[in-house]
């Protein structure tokens, strides 16, 4: 839980923190890499962990990911420009896709699947509190001490996690066989995810769809992706299994949790600017109107782990967060943020929904796994999970500025000026962005019926049980 909460808190800490990031660097330019880079590198060093994971044990790779997630947190306060900035963030990144990774492939290792459920509601309770700690903490650090000490709190953090997570796990199995590692996969594998995810947050980020740069990330993403595909037929420790691809109940939980993270992750961004740029409030209160989001999710993870566990079946508890999450979603595009009761009401259903979906896709896809691939199950729907997340976030920024663009005929980069300094005070807007971001949040609400789509394909499967 503590590498969970540490991970997970970095993506959300740093966003308050941007405009006074920017302003002593004088830099926008690289202004959206700092949360873009963390995302992209924990994004495609997920399956990377949890199969060395699989084949060295899971107790070194923690123990790897927090050590460079900590000593990255250093770098990342001593940067003097926003390349060096960007650069730790993306060391950064690296270290906590083992953290998030591994942590809960150890749940895995330990507990039987029926009672995955609860520990797994443990877990998204961390993402919860990191979602509501992570704007107020950044907010406070940064006014009254620096934007640096948002990195450095990870330093006293992370060091006693790494101690307590040492002695702890000192009796955790590791694997007695020789291991074969994928090298060429390796590359294969972080070429294209990059290429693709690099591609999808240039676009978010303002830049046309048919530019030479994005259409050229997307190709090579895609051909080292095909590549990867064709090294791992052949070779005899892959490090992503084909054969779990075989199992529906697996790729339909994958499915899900991809839908599910779209919509978790690109609502905390969208939800607050919608609330800033409409009201002209700050960002101390944009952090407190995302609350109502953030404390849904513990709530929805609670009820559907206990469920889970008590009846062993996890279909009902996805199908039912994949029929709240669409309604809550139009609830709030329909509802004025003037409107904060039942603003927050429609936050909470949405945070329920997501909550609901999370732990039990991944105790459904741990289920359908091999007991030696229980790692590289967890880190595959972990994957799917931080490409929700940074899909999410790259697709509806990219609507947004087309939207936002289309009444102003701004070019580009005033685009996406604008939207960066939106993240600040302004004097209200008029009902015309209103009915901008109603139209996207409808929009988001129809894509979340993809999420419902593959949970009613889903098999109701029983879940293994102790013996």
């Amino acid at each position: 839980m503590s590498a969970i909460f540490l991970g997970a808190l970095d993506q959300t800490i740093v966003a308050v923190s941007l405009p006074a990031i920017s302003g002593q660097f004088a830099d926008v330019t690289l202004l959206a890499w700092v949360v873009a880079g963390y995302m992209v590198a924990m994004t495609v060093a997920t399956p990377l962990y949890g199969k060395l994971g699989d084949l060295y044990g899971r107790r070194p790779m923690l123990l790897i990911g927090m050590g460079l997630f900590t000593a990255a947190s250093l770098l990342c306060g001593l940067a003097q420009s926003m390349e060096q900035l960007v650069l730790a963030r993306i060391l950064q990144g690296m270290g906590a896709g083992g953290m998030i990774s591994v942590s809960q492939a150890i749940i895995g290792d330990v507990v039987p699947p029926r009672e995955r459920g609860r520990y797994q509601g443990y877990f998204s309770s961390m993402y919860a509190a990191a979602s509501v700690a992570g704007p107020m903490l950044g907010g406070l650090l940064t006014e009254h001490l620096s934007w640096r000490w948002v990195f450095w709190l990870n330093l006293p953090l992370g060091a006693a996690a790494w101690w307590y997570i040492r002695r702890t796990l000192a009796g955790l199995r590791s694997p007695q066989r020789q291991a074969r590692i994928d090298y060429p996969g390796i590359v294969l594998l972080v070429v294209g995810l990059s290429g693709v995810l690099l591609a999808v947050t240039e676009v978010g980020q303002g830049r046309a769809w048919n530019s030479g740069s994005v259409l050229g990330l997307f190709a090579l993403g895609v051909l080292a992706l095909l590549l990867f595909v064709l090294q791992e037929r052949r070779f005899v420790e892959p490090i992503l299994p084909l054969r779990l691809f075989a199992a529906p109940t697996a790729v339909l939980c994958w499915c899900t949790v991809f839908m599910t993270s779209f919509q978790s992750i690109s609502l905390s961004v969208i939800a607050p600017l919608r609330y800033q740029s409409i009201t002209g409030a700050g960002a101390d209160s944009a952090a407190l109107f995302l609350m109502p989001l953030a404390m849904g999710l513990p709530i929805g993870a609670f009820l559907g782990g206990r469920h889970t566990a008590r009846s062993g079946r996890f279909r009902p508890v996805i199908l039912t967060g994949a029929l709240l999450v669409p309604v809550g979603v139009l609830g709030m595009a329909f509802t004025p943020v003037s409107n904060l009761f039942m603003s927050a009401l429609f936050m909470v259903l949405t945070g329920v929904g997501c909550g609901l979906q999370f732990p039990t896709s991944l105790v459904g896809a741990q289920n359908a796994a091999q007991p030696q691939d229980i790692g590289v199950s967890t880190s595959t729907t972990n994957l799917f999970r931080s490409l929700g997340g940074a899909t999410g976030v790259a697709v509806m920024s990219a609507l947004l500025l087309a939207l936002l663009g289309a009444d102003a005929g701004l070019g580009e980069g005033v685009q996406h000026n604008a939207l960066l300094h939106s993240l600040g005070p302004r004097a209200p807007a008029d009902s015309q962005l209103s009915g901008r971001f109603r139209e996207l949040l409808c929009i988001s609400a129809g894509l979340s019926l993809l999420g419902l789509a593959a949970a009613l394909k889903m098999p109701d499967v029983l879940l293994r049980g102790r013996g």
